[in-house]
This record gives structure tokens, sequence and C-alpha cells, in this order.
């Protein structure tokens, strides 16, 4: 998925649409879907979709953001891509801004979530957080969390975190980070909330692994400054938004990056970066 951004509106009517609801807790319902391109499985997904007000959210649009966002940190994740396109629901056509990614499973794996995996394998009083570092996904979990911190992830329970195995092989590794689109600004729909909206709020969050605050889950990484291989820097908003200016306005747009920026150079400051 070179191209991040396709902003010529494609016609894809065709694909159908499954509701999934939303698992963070706060109202909506978030369309699924899928196509096979060129013999490979694509996803489709779409943003907060309400049946009478239409496609209301944007949290595909916080989808690409991550994704480059984890780009410039080198870190390994789903790529997405954010596509301009025509659909159908229920009979009607929406004109609206969907995400598209690969299949990350490899040929003869299976996935289950974390959580199941976790039950079913821990020892007796064994914390989650030990549970994935005596697996061996200490560095992962570590990048997690301080992420998940980074953009204020609203929604990382125990299905947004997958292990994959492979029984003929015997190999089990854990799945690349994926799913960040309810986080940043996902709950402002207006620029009067984008500009109400605080920035290093330590809002409750669903974490399948330490407590509901981003921030104080920080505490379990004891490694802070060798968590990614590159810094963000202030020339990097450029590409972090780049072709977005078409999708949300210019005020909601530097929120985020104020957010992001003020929230990196807090981590800094724990780290002594």
């Amino acid at each position: 998925m070179n191209q991040k951004v396709i902003v010529e509106k494609q016609d894809l009517t065709y694909l159908r649409w499954s509701h999934a609801r939303n698992s963070s807790g706060t109202a909506g319902t978030f369309l699924k879907s899928q196509s096979v391109l060129s013999g490979e499985k694509i996803y489709y997904k779409l943003s907060n979709y309400d049946s009478e007000k239409g496609i209301i959210g944007h949290e595909c649009v916080n989808e690409i953001i991550v994704d480059r966002l984890l780009t410039i940190l080198g870190v390994e994740h789903l790529e997405y891509q954010l596509i301009h396109a025509d659909i159908e629901i229920d009979g009607k056509i929406y004109d609206t801004w969907l995400c598209a990614s690969r299949d990350f499973k490899a040929r003869g794996e299976t996935k289950t979530a974390l959580d199941n995996y976790y039950q079913i394998n821990k020892k007796e009083n064994e914390s989650r957080y030990d549970f994935c570092v005596n697996n061996g996904w200490k560095k992962y979990i570590d990048t997690m969390l301080v992420i998940d911190y980074l953009i204020l992830n609203r929604d990382r329970h125990g299905a947004n975190i997958e292990v994959l195995r492979n029984g003929r092989k015997k190999i089990i590794r854990i799945a690349p980070l994926f799913d960040h689109g309810l986080s940043l600004l996902c709950s402002c729909y207006s620029d009067v909330e984008v500009e109400k909206f605080d920035i290093l709020e330590d809002k409750p969050c669903q974490n399948f692994i330490g407590s509901r605050s981003t921030f104080d889950n920080l505490n379990l990484v004891k490694d802070k400054s060798d968590v990614f291989q590159s810094i963000l820097r202030l020339q990097d908003k450029e590409t972090l938004f780049a072709d977005l200016e078409l999708v949300l306005s210019e005020k909601h747009l530097n929120k985020i990056w104020d957010m992001i920026w003020a929230r990196w150079c807090e981590y800094e400051k724990l780290c002594n970066l």
C-alpha cells in the first residue's frame, strides 16, 4: 500500500457491510467489509456510523495518522490505506473515507485474542504484563503501552492484541500493532469540541494490560529510552498530515499535532531523551 491516501473517489458500492458494535462502551456502530483483489484478501472498515446521521466519525483518519507515526518511530504495525469512495449501506449511497488493510496472518496461521490466550495459558497469579514478558513479548508490549499513551488509545482491549499460531511449524508470534482508530480526538465531532479538548488529560481507557490510565501504564515500561528506533521531530508534522486537509479541518489537524507533540515531550521527560 504505497499510496497511503487515495483522494480520487472510488466506486466501492459493491462492498457489503457487517455491523460490529463499538467495544469501548461509547455509542456508535463500526461497519466492516472485505474483498479479494488479485488473490489477496483486503479488509475495509468505516468510521463511526449512525443509521440516521450517516458516517459521523473520523476513526479511519486516525488510523492513517497513527500508521504514519509508527513508521516514523520505527514500530512494526499493520499498514492502512485511506480511500475516498462511494459506498452503499442499506440502499443508500454515502460519499466517505474508509480504511483498507491486508491480512497480517501468514499462510497456515490462525489467530486468537490475547485475552483468551492468557486465560488458557497463564500461570497461577501471573499478571497480564508478566505473561507477555515471559512469552518473549516485552519489547512489543512496552512499545504498545507508550504508543497508547501518545495517542490516548481508548480501546486496547484483549481482542485488539492478537496471537498468531502455526500449528504445523509450532510457531507462535504476536500480531503487529493494529486498530488505533479510537484515539486522538475521536470524541470530537466539531471544531468547538476540538478547541475544548484537553490534550494532556488522562482519560480512562479500556486497557487489557495495566490500568485504565495510559499515563500510569508507562510505569510498567522500565527501559523507556530503548522503546523506539527513532524519535519524533517537529518537521514530522508534514509527513503525518499529508493529504489529510481534504478530510479534517485545519483546526482539527493542528490540535492532533499539538496532542501528539505535547505527549511526546512529556514522554521524553520521563526517559531523559
